[in-house]
């Protein structure tokens, strides 16, 4: 590959190139974890939320990131390998249902009836609150994927082959979003 090429191919880390916004988006993410356990939101679903967003935008880096996190909060491999399917498992709850119908209705928010629809089954698994702290959970997710995706952030092996440590920091804890 010529230097040219190299150059044209070579994304910019916007994260690292704007620090300030992207500590701004890292702060919302910050409110809305923190919102989300207000509520009562699990951490679970929270991740399950999360993965479903960045299945949905095709973030390989939000995927790996979040599904440590989801298996650091308990969750099973086998729900994690179905997600993509999760209309067509028996493995989720109903409320988990609504909560994956809400995501995806967030990031596919030019589907009026599909937007009805996954609102009007919230309304009969959450409160207010719940509604409100699943919403802001798919909008901050799909930030940080579009933040991913445009920067190439690479997904690096895991030698290890399970999740992360509780304290690991890869290319740091910030862009764990949620």
């Amino acid at each position: 590959m010529s230097a040219s090429a190299a150059a044209r191919d070579r994304r910019v880390f916007v994260d690292k190139q704007s620090p300030e916004a992207y500590h701004a988006l890292v702060e919302t993410a910050e409110a809305v974890r923190a919102t989300a356990a207000d509520a009562g939101l699990d951490r679970r679903l929270v991740e399950l939320v999360n993965l479903r967003v960045s299945q949905l935008n095709g973030c390989a880096y939000c995927l790996n990131v979040h599904t440590r996190a989801a298996l650091r909060a308990g969750e099973t491999t086998q729900r994690l390998g179905v997600l993509a399917a999760w209309r067509d498992t028996a493995v989720f709850t109903e409320r988990e249902r609504a909560a994956l119908a809400l995501a995806e209705a967030t990031t596919a928010p030019a589907d009026a009836a599909l937007q009805s629809d996954a609102y009007d089954d919230a309304r009969a698994h959450f409160t207010d609150a719940e509604i409100s702290a699943v919403i802001w959970v798919a909008i901050t997710i799909n930030a940080f994927n579009r933040v991913s995706i445009l920067s190439k952030h690479p997904v690096r092996a895991d030698r290890s082959g399970g999740p992360l440590p509780s304290g690991s920091r890869e290319l740091g804890k910030q862009r764990e979003g949620l």
